[in-house]
């Protein structure tokens, strides 16, 4: 490439980059894309969700600092840079009705005082692809709904140098995904070809309950040379990915690049002309001798 592209992947909590995107990203790196990946939280309040590791000292005395290793270590499979927003996570309300969220947690955070570290960021790292969840934060967890309105609003913003004035370049990414992990489609194929080789599906009562909201996909990514990359990302989070996980590990890696070799997004916003569907995250953005502008 004779400029390099640049990407930009923010999520709510560490471990969502190793489950929403990791070999779209390692694909790009090694193709000599620069990746930055923005973590909002330090998924303090996450519980242990390996049974490994629930009683393990280390762990019980700083699970904050604990998880910051394995990101670390995420980080360093995956191939990328790194940095922290530094807000404090909201934790996932559970009861009728829902307790109220803690005190200063991400998402009571104004919108503004939220997104402007984001703005600095996307000036200083200049990315023209961004990628992010789309409204419902994926999932209705409420740093992952605080996540998408920052990238949302960072995105229109960074560009204005009327807003967020902070001494930087202004700066325009060119696209916005909204990252379609587990689209209905997939997760439907991951039960039926589990069904297929004679084994129980954990995704059964997913699909009864209705599943996920089916959303366009409008990008599909192939990069199932690089599952191996993402499982071991996934697995560096101990916390929370078992390595006998059902949901993440259901399927062989083997068979899950022969039956789904993609990873699938919507594409949100542009500023640049495409065509849809596409294979490829910076469609549009590519010359003749696929550098880009």
């Amino acid at each position: 490439m004779e400029r390099e592209l640049r990407l930009l992947s923010v999520h709510a909590h560490p471990d969502d980059e190793s489950s929403k995107g990791a070999a779209t990203m390692a694909k790009y790196v090694d193709e000599g894309a620069q990746v930055l990946v923005v973590t909002c939280t330090g998924g303090e309040r996450g519980g242990v969700l390996n049974p490994r590791l629930q009683d393990d000292p280390q762990v019980l005395r700083d699970l904050p600092g604990y998880r910051r290793l394995e990101m670390a270590r995420a980080v360093e499979i995956l191939g990328v840079r790194h940095a922290w927003l530094g807000f404090e996570d909201s934790g996932l309300p559970e009861g009728d009705p829902p307790p109220p969220l803690p005190p200063g947690c991400f998402a009571l955070q104004p919108l503004r005082d939220a997104a402007a570290p984001l703005v600095r960021i996307m000036r200083s790292f200049r990315p023209h692809v961004v990628l992010t969840y789309d409204e419902n934060g994926g999932y209705p967890h409420p740093d992952h709904i605080k996540c998408h309105e920052i990238s949302v609003e960072a995105f229109e913003a960074a560009g204005d140098p009327s807003l967020y004035p902070d001494g930087q370049e202004p700066w325009q990414p060119s696209k916005l995904y909204y990252d379609r992990a587990f689209s209905p489609e997939r997760v439907r194929m991951m039960h039926e070809a589990i069904l297929a080789e004679g084994r129980q599906s954990p995704f059964e009562d997913w699909l009864l309950r209705g599943g996920d909201v089916a959303r366009p996909v409008t990008t599909r990514i192939h990069c199932a040379d690089y599952f191996e990359v993402r499982e071991r990302a996934l697995l560096s989070h101990a916390t929370q990915v078992a390595p006998d996980n059902r949901w993440f590990f259901a399927l062989p890696r083997e068979l899950l690049a022969k039956v789904w070799p993609t990873e699938e997004y919507e594409l949100a916003r542009s500023r640049v002309p495409v065509e849809l569907p596409e294979n490829d995250l910076f469609a549009g953005l590519r010359d003749p001798v696929g550098s880009c502008p």
